[in-house]
């Protein structure tokens, strides 16, 4: 059985590029019918924080990512935070050092530089594996003089290859990839070596991870054939290396980048199931011709293998017309209860809304729906129609509300004053023959300035419609507010 995993770090922003790799691991687990497992990497006590690892949480619940084994869920092979499984990682790097597959190394990186200066070698190649090599007496002698070794493994001396799921053959030389440090000499365990110990334990048995990670696989392709002969694993899971997420320009997604912060989506309004299409897409593709799909139609034609090798682009105005098309597709009544804690947080709606307000949003919904391509559009769309008063945009001010449109607004507020019945169908009528036939004006001339002089807006819902939940008095007020304000 397929068993991927996720495991993140807790520690500030969430990044979009951590969210597609989980994404990728989930909807292979999914795909295969297999476990998808979430552990937090949190032994970093300076960097980790309980908030990041409690929005960690909450993020990968919001896109609707499911773990099968993890916190909060449990599972057989707990706990899934890496504080609270030090003994463990003490339990097999004793063992690893009994069965000769790890080493104490005492040298110091000045001693180290020192070596490969006075051997004619670039210092930067770093730790030259001497410590392998010493005796029981040195040792001894080393813990006498009161030095704290660190822990390394020893790497084996043929080359490491492996057919990556991605990637394909991929090998390293022997040699070319110095014995790396499990644990510190302070005790504590580095990642590369938790990381590996957990995968063994958990029964990992594909690893979809970063491009970027992809150097330091030949040492857990090691690590894992060590824990093999001491019992602790069953073999080396497959890899399978995701390309990097670029941002602008050729250079690897960022922190620092704006477009990184997953947290910007989704408070924008970005629909959960809209941004997993899009993040899908960062690499992997379900057909030549075909850019919007669900989650589930993802999850039924995902096939790891082909992901692509090359770099992802993100591409903001992309992910916004995928979204866009995902919140256009919604029911209406979805639509409505999605948007409304947008419209809440902004004050124009109670939380819940009135009856009213109820009303004015489920009349509105359908017609809003094709103008918005992320939920918080609403609160400029939709806003003027929960306010008593509307502030208007001074550049559409500036084009619309000009002194000579004057006479247009007051067409207006005559032709609609009078009205008998206050409905879509004869508020069109009465503004078509007043501004157009009467008047001469060319539509756009005619119904602009009654549309920013009603919403604040150029861009609104269907004017007649907009005008018919407005009311008759908010409607005539604001028309007359503006013929004061703006066309004097």
């Amino acid at each position: 059985m397929t068993v991927t995993r996720f495991c993140p770090s807790p520690t500030g922003l969430v990044h979009v590029g951590a969210m597609r790799t989980a994404l990728f691991n989930w909807a292979h687990a999914r795909h295969t019918g297999g476990t998808f497992v979430f552990r937090i990497e949190d032994t970093d006590a300076a960097r980790d924080s309980e908030e990041s690892y409690r929005h960690l949480l909450d993020c990968m619940r919001w896109l609707g990512l499911d773990w099968d084994e993890g916190p909060e869920v449990g599972g057989p092979h707990g706990p899934y935070r890496q504080s609270e499984r030090l003994d463990v990682y003490r339990d097999v790097a004793a063992r690893l050092l009994e069965a000769g597959h790890a080493y104490e190394s005492f040298s110091t990186p000045e001693e180290v530089d020192a070596r490969r200066r006075a051997a004619g070698q670039d210092p930067k190649l770093g730790y030259d594996n001497a410590d392998r090599h010493l005796t029981e007496e040195q040792r001894a002698a080393f813990h006498a003089e009161g030095r704290a070794p660190v822990l390394r493994l020893r790497m084996p001396d043929e080359d490491l290859a492996w057919t990556d799921l991605v990637r394909g053959d991929i090998s390293f030389a022997a040699g070319s990839v110095p014995d790396p440090v499990l644990v510190r000499a302070t005790g504590a365990p580095l990642y590369p070596f938790t990381n590996p110990v957990d995968d063994a334990l958990m029964g990992v048995t594909d690893v979809l991870r970063g491009e970027d990670l992809l150097p330091s696989t030949p040492r857990q392709i090691a690590l894992h054939r060590a824990l093999t002969d001491i019992g602790v694993a069953a073999g080396v899971p497959r890899f399978g290396h995701l390309p990097l997420v670029f941002g602008e320009g050729n250079k690897k997604l960022s922190k620092r980048d704006p477009q990184s912060d997953f947290d910007v989506y989704r408070d924008r309004g970005f629909l959960p199931e809209g941004l997993v299409n899009y993040l899908a897409l960062l690499g992997w593709a379900i057909a030549d011709d075909r850019d919007v799909f669900s989650p589930a139609e993802l999850v039924s034609a995902f096939d790891v293998t082909r992901v692509s090798a090359n770099p992802a682009r993100f591409d903001l105005k992309k992910a916004e017309a995928i979204n866009a098309t995902h919140l256009r597709a919604l029911p209406v009544e979805d639509f409505t209860t999605r948007v409304t804690p947008f419209l809440a947080r902004a004050g124009l709606v109670g939380d819940p809304p009135t009856a009213e307000q109820q009303r004015v949003l489920a009349a509105i919904a359908p017609l809003a729906q094709e103008r918005m391509i992320v939920l918080s559009d609403a609160v400029g769309l939709l806003g003027f129609l929960f306010t008593e008063d509307v502030d208007v945009d001074a550049g559409a001010a500036a084009k619309n509300l000009r002194p000579e449109d004057g006479e247009v607004l007051d067409a207006a507020v005559a032709a609609l004053r009078e009205l008998p019945a206050w409905t879509t169908a004869d508020i069109e009528g009465a503004l078509k023959q007043a501004l157009v036939e009467d008047l001469g004006r060319k539509p756009r001339q005619a119904f602009g300035p009654v549309r920013v002089a009603v919403s604040g807006r150029t861009v609104s819902p269907p004017l007649y419609e907009s005008l018919e939940l407005l009311g008759r008095d908010r409607t005539i007020r604001r028309l007359q507010g503006a013929r004061e304000a703006y066309t004097r």
